[in-house]
Formats: C-alpha cells, sequence, structure tokens
C-alpha cells in the first residue's frame, strides 16, 4: 500500500527547517533555489546533504560542475528565499539587483547570510523525483549568530528566545 502523497505533504508541514538556498555555475551559468533539504552529515570527514528536484536548472549546473555553495539566510531574508523559490513571477532573472559574493569556488553566495557553504560533490544518489547530493565541506564563513530565518507550516517564522 502507498502512502497519499497528499498526506505525507500534511504531515510534514509539522516539520520546522531552517531555509537556505543552494547556487552553482557551470561555463556562463548560473542559478540557485530556495531549500530545506541541507543538513550537516559529518564533521570528520566535513559532509553535508542536500536534495534538489532532478528537473531544475540548479540541479543540471550541480551534476555538469561538482560544486555549489549554500547560503543559509537571516530572518530579514524572506524576499531572497521568494525569489530563489520561482514564487516571483516578475523576476526573470533571479540574481538581477542581488548582491553576492564568493568564497573559494564561482558559485555565489548572498550578502548578509547567517552562513556560508562551498561544496563538493562526492556522492548522488536518485530518490523517487530528486537527488540526494552528498558532499564535501570545502570552505565555510559564518559562526551561527543572528536571527535565521524558519519555515513552519507553509510560513515564514522567527525563532524567540
Amino acid at each position: 500500500m502507498t502512502l497519499d502523497s497528499e498526506k505525507l505533504r500534511h504531515a510534514m508541514r509539522a516539520w520546522t527547517t531552517g531555509v537556505a538556498i543552494v547556487t552553482s555555475t557551470y561555463e556562463d551559468e548560473r542559478y540557485g533555489m530556495t531549500v530545506n533539504s541541507f543538513t550537516s552529515i559529518s564533521l570528520e570527514p566535513p559532509l553535508v546533504s542536500v536534495t534538489l528536484k532532478r528537473l531544475t536548472h540548479t540541479h543540471d549546473l550541480v551534476v555538469k560542475s561538482g560544486l555549489f555553495a549554500v547560503t543559509i539566510l537571516n530572518s530579514e531574508q524572506k524576499e531572497l528565499s521568494d525569489r530563489f523559490a520561482g514564487k516571483l513571477p516578475n523576476v526573470t532573472n533571479r540574481f538581477d539587483s542581488v548582491e553576492t559574493a564568493n568564497l573559494s569556488i564561482d558559485a555565489p553566495i548572498f550578502k548578509d547570510g547567517m552562513a556560508y557553504f562551498n561544496c563538493r560533490v562526492v556522492n548522488s544518489i536518485p530518490v523517487g523525483e530528486n537527488t540526494l547530493f552528498i558532499a564535501e565541506v570545502i570552505a565555510t564563513h559564518g559562526d551561527g549568530e543572528g536571527e535565521p530565518l524558519v519555515y513552519h507550516n507553509r510560513e515564514y517564522w522567527k525563532l524567540a528566545k
């Protein structure tokens, strides 16, 4: 018996996550997308994972380049999250008027993020309509200070102490 995907979607709304943007570049192309499927796997060796839908441009660039960057968003970056989630229909180039920088690879990171990661893919596993990428962290910046942007039940939230 297979679970109805809508039931799973509704139940998963109870899971609160941080919000990040994954970017990648290959040759003259760059693209990015908002994700909440980013997690640390190991400190030794330094490994993280991210899951990307296969039929996305970001996925294609990660596959071609073998590299990606992650920016963990702060609580004031809701619009940036929506922009890279494709929720702003009038935005044709997600990077227009957005201030970016780089760490050690060409994939862009975003100003005022809480933390930044540059990653090299070491394994990829097709899972359903997605690919689970396991990656070595090759550079990082940030210490977790500030207020993170979090997502719960289809809404952005701020953490309270």
